[in-house]
């Protein structure tokens, strides 16, 4: 038998990820773990049909919904015309400093689980302009952002959220709050982004050590890194880190010890 929910017209794609929250309690919920305040920029990720969005306009802030659904972007407008402003365009592709106006922009979203990874890497770009933000993710996900050294979940998005921002899990989702069901349990995730996070000499060194060692996570630093240090032209013999650890055993202060050290040689060699 056709389904015939009033969410059936908005027609959600598979190849965007799109997966419509349907509870307005939850939507509650999830608006009020971004603790807005009177005058905030709030940017939301992927508005779809509006669960959030209109929820949203009960507060006093500069709102703007970023939709790459070329359809739902045509149905948010006609319906909240003059209420909102909405982009259609990839957030992947937007350059968040442009609704920077000398206060940290907040940023909201019941995200496509697909490019989760994306979209956080694309928050920690611009984390100096960022106060906090309040996501939905695929719960296993949410769950490795919060691991720690020396598990299984631990690996490159717990480096990097945990360095950006203080992250936690706020609130776990049925498959029943959306339409379609996901096949996953979800949970939202807020992030503190942090004023001062842990200074890197080279932080596009410090990113391809932690991704080149988590790529290889069962070998010892020694071996995972190996082709970096033929490459960069390292003499692995004067790195004094102890590379007989794997990538999962070292925290973040330990990760930017090594990148230093690695950068030392780069300086020594050029």
């Amino acid at each position: 038998m056709k389904n015939t929910s009033k969410y059936e017209k908005y027609r959600p794609k598979k190849f965007l990820g799109q997966n419509f929250l349907t509870d307005v309690n939850i939507s509650k919920k999830i608006i009020s773990f971004l603790e807005i305040e009177e005058g905030d920029t709030v940017l939301e990720i992927g508005p779809g049909h509006g669960a959030l969005t209109k929820l949203l306009l009960n507060y006093d802030i500069n709102l703007t919904a970023i939709e790459i659904d070329k359809f739902a972007f045509e149905e948010l407008s006609l319906n909240l015309e003059g209420k909102v402003k909405i982009i259609h365009q990839d957030f992947l592709k937007t350059k968040l400093s442009d609704f920077y106006n000398g206060k940290k922009i907040k940023v909201i979203g019941n995200i496509p689980y697909n490019i989760t990874s994306q979209i956080l890497f694309k928050l920690f770009e611009n984390y100096k302009i960022i106060s906090k933000a309040v996501l939905m993710m695929q719960k296993e996900v949410a769950h490795r952002l919060k691991s720690v050294p020396n598990t299984k979940e631990y690996g490159i998005l717990s480096v990097f959220t945990n360095l950006y921002s203080s992250p936690k899990i706020v609130y776990n989702v049925p498959p029943g709050a959306f339409f379609p069901k996901p096949k996953v349990d979800s949970s939202v995730v807020s992030m503190d982004f942090k004023d001062d996070i842990v200074v890197l000499k080279n932080p596009e060194l410090f990113r391809e050590v932690v991704r080149t060692s988590f790529n290889q996570r069962r070998k010892t630093l020694r071996n995972s890194l190996r082709k970096l240090f033929d490459e960069k032209n390292i003499d692995v013999n004067a790195i004094k880190f102890d590379l007989s650890k794997r990538p999962e055993m070292l925290n973040i202060i330990e990760f930017t010890e090594l990148t230093d050290e690695i950068f030392s040689g780069l300086r020594i060699d050029n």
